[in-house]
């Protein structure tokens, strides 16, 4: 945040082998934040045991609009199991985040 403390929001994420993906939309704060300071950190709890994680922390490397709509519709599939994003707004422009990793443990 503007005042140097973490900005910590649920995510869904993907992965290109390499990187890992996030899908927000313009003109939020966590891509605000990212723009401003591009470390981020990402927490994966076991759904059936939360003590069984995976951090990862890395760097924003790129961000795109093109295919991000798609993007969030293969998120929505992987994570509700609709075929399309149930919150899409037409006023809003989505954005891929994609994430270099640096540190996983």
């Amino acid at each position: 945040m503007l005042d140097g403390s973490p900005h910590v929001t649920p995510m869904w994420v993907d992965h290109d082998g390499d990187f890992v993906l996030m899908n927000t939309a313009e003109g939020r704060v966590k891509l605000r934040n990212m723009a401003r300071d591009p470390r981020v950190s990402i927490s994966v709890a076991d759904q059936n045991n939360p003590y069984d994680k995976v951090v990862i922390r890395g760097r924003v490397v790129a961000k795109t609009n093109e295919g991000a709509d798609a993007h969030i519709d293969k998120l929505a599939k992987k994570y509700t199991g609709a075929n399309k994003y149930q919150k899409s707004r037409p006023d809003e422009t989505r954005v891929i985040i994609k994430i270099e990793p640096t540190h996983v443990c």
